[in-house]
């Protein structure tokens, strides 16, 4: 063991003999404590709100989307969709026809986008698991709809109503003048039966019915599509079948990760991350001022010991080392007990709900390693840098007056 390091584990346990210097310290000591306690949860109450936030997406949204780079729609091969089924990594895929149409029921209108998916879509994307208590999936082949509860709302739609059915109206594609709504639209009587519900921007904008309807509608060939949904294999490498798509299609599609379906969402989050961090991170600053502070009053407290070390051969470089190698014990002991109330207050919070954002809703909170490394990078960081910058108060000015 080094001599500094062994004077500076001495002085970190012993006690000075000026209750202020105690005092100082200690409230340098607990600063770093509940520092590092207050940045770890706020980062995992944030890390939870981010999962939260995402959920939804998780559960609309496809591992990888494929869609035309140019046009709304594109043609699939029988050669092409069977090399698709041949890619392992893929699990399931389900082609899409989707347009964003004119609903009506009972002189009460609204736009919304009509998609068309195929029996697999559930396995894709677990739609029929938002379905609200009493309703169920469509039929393919049939005029049966699911529709979002945003939607089922402002139209007040009725379930299974054959006597009042609720229309739709997709535009014709063509050019010149219009003279009634038959030569502009498509249209067709649907019927609900079910209901989902996921939250208001998604509720709002999708009614699901079969693809083949959707097809007629849009006046598609049943090769014809405006997109593909996949779900992968877990732990599939997804650049392996990006390029293997890519290869498929010729470069002629366009290919989207979950991420980059949200890519406004996961900008917004981790842009709140990042402040919120930068936020706590501005106060740990302040805290460890404390701790720097400490320390020069630790040094001045041990003045003379320090003159005697000096007098006894030690250099001016190790007397430095012994005060800076303190900072970082107290850092340590300060994070770690910090790390510890943190860790247990999280999991409080994830078995017990103690803070409630709703009646029905707990504050989310993550326990991500990842926090711990931020935390504990953060906190030494400014610790050494704060201990760096006391230490350096040892000098040949001090050992001389």
């Amino acid at each position: 063991m080094s001599f500094p390091f062994y004077i500076a584990r001495r002085y970190t346990i012993s006690r000075s003999k000026s209750t202020a210097v105690n005092i100082i310290t200690g409230i340098a000591s607990l600063g770093i404590f509940v520092s590092t306690a207050a940045l770890f949860i706020i980062l995992s109450v944030f890390s939870g709100l981010r999962d939260f936030s995402l959920s939804f997406a998780n559960t609309t949204d496809p591992d990888l989307k494929i869609g035309p780079k140019t046009g709304k729609s594109f043609l699939v091969t029988p050669n092409q969709e069977k090399q698709l089924k041949a890619i392992k990594d893929i699990a399931v895929y389900s082609p899409v026809a989707q347009e964003r149409v004119m609903f009506s029921y009972e002189d009460k209108g609204h736009v919304a986008y009509l998609k068309g998916v195929d029996t697999l879509y559930n396995r894709v994307t677990p739609m029929d698991s938002t379905l609200l208590g009493g309703t169920r999936w469509f039929k393919m082949y049939t005029g049966q709809v699911v529709a979002g509860y945003g939607v089922f709302h402002k139209l007040s739609l009725g379930l299974f109503d054959l006597n009042r059915a609720l229309e739709v109206f997709v535009p014709k594609a063509g050019k010149g003048t219009i003279d009634s709504a038959e030569e502009g639209f498509n249209t067709q009587e649907l019927i609900v039966v079910g209901i989902y519900s996921i939250n208001e921007d998604v509720d709002n904008q999708y009614v699901y019915c079969s693809i083949d309807l959707a097809q007629d509608l849009l006046q598609y060939k049943r090769n014809q599509y405006t997109a593909i949904e996949m779900r992968l294999v877990p732990g599939a490498n997804e650049n392996k079948v990006r390029k293997q798509l890519e290869a498929i299609f010729n470069n002629s599609l366009t290919i989207k990760n979950r991420a980059q379906l949200n890519d406004s969402l996961y900008k917004m989050l981790n842009a709140e991350n990042l402040v919120t961090y930068l936020f706590c991170s501005l106060v740990v600053v302040l805290t460890l001022f404390c701790l720097a502070g400490a320390l020069i009053m630790l040094i001045l407290d041990k003045k003379e010991n320090i003159k005697t070390l000096y007098n006894l051969g030690a250099e001016v470089k190790s007397l430095r080392r012994i005060f800076f190698y303190q900072g970082i014990f107290i850092t340590a002991l300060g994070t770690f007990f910090g790390l510890i109330l943190a860790v247990i207050i999280v999991i409080l919070q994830q078995q017990f709900s103690l803070l409630m954002i709703t009646e029905s809703m707990a504050y989310p909170a993550a326990l991500l390693f990842e926090n711990v490394i931020i935390v504990v990078v953060t906190i030494f960081t400014l610790g050494i840098l704060a201990s760096r910058i006391a230490a350096g108060r040892v000098g040949e000015a001090l050992l001389e007056n």
